[in-house]
């Protein structure tokens, strides 16, 4: 009773205030980047100069998404400091740890100008915290014109996300490639020595995952294989309609109602066949503590060693193989694309090892489905400080719109790649398409170490061969999407604490730690702690 009545004396005064949380979910964006040479006089000619406004020489801080840091000389940073008279001091926060380490930052004191919330349920937080600075629509559409035409024209329904109470504290950066789910792969060379095809349904699975972990699909006549891990685990429950594991509370919808995915009744079907599977051997007994063994996030290690046959981690673009398009080499020549991330580590140590994509399989009702990203990635936003600095926030959009969607194709492939000629030069005359010059063609995120991708994304699907590639494999259909797309009070409060509640009491079941049952105590156990509260402010 004390709980309802927390929930809705919080949603009387949700209402009251009219306040409207425009804040939507999602993971992933990769830059890549790292390297550098000196900017020639030459090379910086090609650039057009911005247009600047005033004299004074601001010293802006900024965040942004990161592979490796962002070196001192820099020589993009000193280009876009000289054109635009500032100083720019780059947080090289690790893309891992970074809400750990910004928090630290924060609770220090320090604020970036540039504020990068990789995660968009995050804002409504840091807005409550008063480390954001709330920017003003007309000055948005002024200073950072280019950027607001291509949410507006490309992306209008995600326009006002970011606005709290009418006002804008965040960009919304819109993937356009979440259009693509997470692909689901298997070892090729080991279901074509089993005898066996990509399965279809999870009956099909099944027997997948039973021959993988019995019949000895790597031949070294060991016991030492399994079928799946954690991150296989979402196909299944999506086979029962819902993602379960993930960083955030997935919702699904019933009867017009959003309901949580986590908490629904078929789950209890889901988490029976995994149970089993693990109980019969099937299942990675390191299922518990990820695919991923440190280093780049999307490397499914499990997979990469020859431990699992199937994972749905990682996204398309971490699972080429080498010749699935045509890239342009360094010498202006068209040749076969080699095998990146996954697949590249797979194969170094087994040369024989191949892949293949399965669609999602479908489970007892026809339901099928792999998780998927919103398209609202992140938001860009200005911290607090900035805005107590006359002509600073200003200055700060000019930048990101110049560094982010500059209409000019020189300029932008430039804050993109680096210098043409030196980093960079178009494929042909059509200027579609872009050479790495070497060795940056095989340098892994140098354009991060030289001080590109200093921007956030764009609604602007890109026409590059990996997109056009990634359109023909069916990575558009079956995605799992997060129904909710407003982050309420009480998910920022209570939803850290329901996540490891809910994961808890999955591994419980699937390890046999606890019966089947337990499943209707652990949902009642949920919305005790905090769920009623949740579903309520999310319907309302």
């Amino acid at each position: 009773m004390v709980r309802e009545r927390g929930c809705l004396m919080a949603k009387k005064e949700l209402r009251c205030n009219m306040i409207i949380y425009l804040i939507g979910t999602v993971l992933l964006g990769i830059v890549s980047g790292c390297a550098g040479t000196t900017l020639s006089p030459s090379a910086a000619e090609t650039l057009q100069a911005p247009t600047a406004s005033g004299a004074t020489r601001y010293d802006i801080s900024w965040t942004m998404h990161q592979n490796l840091p962002v070196s001192e000389d820099a020589e993009m940073v000193r280009y876009v400091e000289q054109k635009f008279n500032v100083n720019l001091d780059f947080w090289n926060l690790e893309n891992n740890k970074y809400e750990a380490l910004l928090d630290i930052k924060l609770a220090q004191g320090s604020i970036p100008d540039l504020f990068r919330i990789r995660q968009p349920q995050d804002i409504l937080k840091y807005q409550q915290q008063g480390v954001l600075a709330d920017i003003p629509e007309e000055m948005l559409d002024k200073y950072a014109p280019n950027i607001m035409k291509a949410i507006k024209e490309n992306a209008p329904d995600y326009q006002d996300y970011g606005k709290i109470n009418g006002k804008y504290y965040g960009i919304p950066v819109i993937n356009p490639t979440n259009i693509y789910r997470i692909p689901i792969v298997y070892r090729k060379d080991w279901l074509d020595k089993l005898g066996l095809t990509v399965p279809e349904t999870l009956s099909d699975f099944e027997k997948v995952i039973y021959a993988f972990t019995n019949e000895d699909p790597d031949g070294n006549g060991k016991k030492d294989t399994y079928g799946l891990s954690s991150e296989g685990m979402n196909v299944v429950f999506g086979a029962f309609g819902q993602i379960v594991f993930a960083d955030q509370l997935y919702f699904g919808v019933k009867e017009k109602e959003l309901v949580i995915g986590a908490l629904q009744p078929e789950m209890k079907e889901a988490l029976q066949y995994l149970s089993k599977w693990y109980r019969d051997g099937v299942i990675d007994p390191e299922f518990i503590t990820g695919e991923n063994k440190g280093g780049y996030k999307h490397l499914s290690h499990s997979f990469i060693n020859g431990t699992i046959g199937m994972t749905s981690m990682g996204n398309y673009y971490h699972w080429i193989q080498e010749g699935d398009y045509l890239i342009w080499n360094s010498n202006g020549e068209e040749t076969p694309v080699e095998a990146a991330f996954n697949v590249k580590e797979l194969t170094a140590i087994n040369q024989h090892a191949q892949i293949v994509f399965g669609q999602p399989f479908s489970g007892p009702d026809g339901k099928r489905g792999s998780k998927a990203y919103d398209m609202l990635m992140s938001f860009t936003a200005i911290g607090a400080d900035a805005a107590k600095e006359p002509g600073k926030m200003e200055m700060i959009l000019q930048i990101l719109d110049y560094v982010s969607a500059n209409p000019d194709q020189d300029e932008a492939a430039s804050m993109k790649y680096g210098v043409q000629g030196t980093h960079w030069q178009w494929a042909n005359a059509s200027r579609e398409d872009v050479i790495l010059v070497s060795p940056y063609d095989k340098t892994f995120s140098y354009q991060n170490t030289i001080g590109t991708g200093l921007g956030m994304t764009v609604p602007l699907m890109p026409t590059e061969p990996r997109e056009k590639w990634a359109a023909t494999l069916g990575l558009d259909q079956d995605g799992i999407y997060n129904a909710l797309e407003v982050a309420t009070p009480s998910l920022i409060q209570s939803g850290p604490e329901l996540i490891k509640l809910k994961n808890k009491a999955y591994i419980s079941i699937i390890t046999g730690d606890k019966p089947l049952e337990y499943f209707d105590e652990f949902v009642k156990d949920f919305m005790a702690a905090g769920g009623t509260c949740v579903l309520q402010e999310a319907n309302d």
